[in-house]
């Protein structure tokens, strides 16, 4: 069966991504063949193809996507042809791809009461708010909490769920738009990082108190300010690196501005059994059946110009979440 996937040869910039035909086999044991609808789109593909995550060369691209099942390996009962489903993460990357084999048991069953383009949108986004907020530090109602790139797809979904939780989000964007953006999905505030001191600004919000917990994906820019928003004995959860590695953590710092705690925790150590992958996004899945979140796909890109939405993305150009769409 020829398919249609995104390729690399070697890392470097939008550049090197390539679409290549290639030949898909029969699945395998445990297997199933998966036809793509949409394909989700995420900071983690810009860390792959630029080499910050290494990956053995060649490689395919893409973690989360959805789709309709089109053939079933020998060994596999939970799924059966016509299904639809979707998935994030797996052992080989390869989800930016009209078809491909995927472990049945790393497979989610799609819910009913949402499309394929709101699971690709959402999937490995709402699952990281999920684990962040419910299981690394669970805020708790009341609580103020500062997010960082509140504008993104992660964080317009964090918005929500601290909200649906009762806590005071406290989030940080770049201009005008992005800040509006943001406080129409949960924050009951929002500091610009362009035009305000963000750690001046926290501690404006809370009385001079800090916040108890500052979730950071930004790392090398907001180091500074992460840290001197924190209140004594709080969190610092750095969980993403867009403008760079932040400086190793001292211990001595910790200690001297309030016995604070750092971790950098990951979506794949969270969901690294089949039970929690499932119980986290059955999780996602019941906050959307709720109301209680939506999804902004904000930007949408054909396969073959998967590139362009690289370039996009890692030059701030987007809001919300951006899919891929294979056809």
């Amino acid at each position: 069966m020829k398919v249609k996937a995104i390729r690399f040869h070697a890392a470097g910039g939008p550049e090197v991504l390539k679409m290549e035909e290639l030949d898909l086999p029969e699945p395998a044991q445990g297997e199933v063949t998966i036809r793509h609808t949409a394909i989700g789109f995420n900071f983690q593909d810009i860390y792959v193809r630029s080499g910050m995550y290494p990956v053995e060369l060649p490689s395919g691209l893409g973690t989360e996507a959805a789709g309709v099942v089109e053939k079933v390996g020998p060994g596999v009962t939970d799924f059966k042809v016509g299904d639809r489903v979707c998935y994030i993460s797996g052992p080989v990357l390869g989800a930016c791809a009209s078809h491909r084999n995927y472990p049945a048991a790393r497979l989610l069953h799609s819910p009913d009461f949402m499309t394929d383009e709101q699971l690709a949108a959402s999937m490995l986004k709402g699952m990281t708010v999920e684990y962040l907020m419910q299981r690394c530090y669970p805020v708790k109602a009341g609580q103020f909490v500062l997010m960082h790139a509140a504008a993104g797809g992660v964080g317009l979904l964090a918005g929500q769920w601290g909200k649906h939780l009762g806590a005071r989000m406290i989030g940080v964007a770049g201009g005008a738009d992005k800040v509006a953006l943001a406080k129409a999905n949960g924050y009951e505030f929002c500091i610009d990082r362009r035009t305000e001191d963000i750690a001046a600004r926290v501690k404006e919000i809370t009385g001079g108190a800090g916040v108890p917990v500052v979730f950071d994906s930004v790392g090398k820019d907001s180091f500074e300010a992460s840290l001197n928003s924190l209140a004594p004995r709080g969190y610092f959860v750095s969980f993403g690196t867009t403008t760079g590695a932040p400086p190793p953590v001292v211990a001595g710092t910790l200690q001297k501005m309030g016995s604070l705690y750092f971790t950098r925790p990951t979506l794949v150590t969270y969901t690294a059994s089949t039970e929690d992958l499932r119980n986290s996004a059955a999780a996602v899945f019941d906050m959307f059946k709720r109301g209680a979140l939506k999804v902004s796909i904000n930007q949408r890109y054909k396969m073959q110009d998967v590139a362009q939405a690289h370039a996009d993305l890692a030059g701030g150009k987007t809001s919300g979440s951006s899919i891929i769409l294979p056809s």
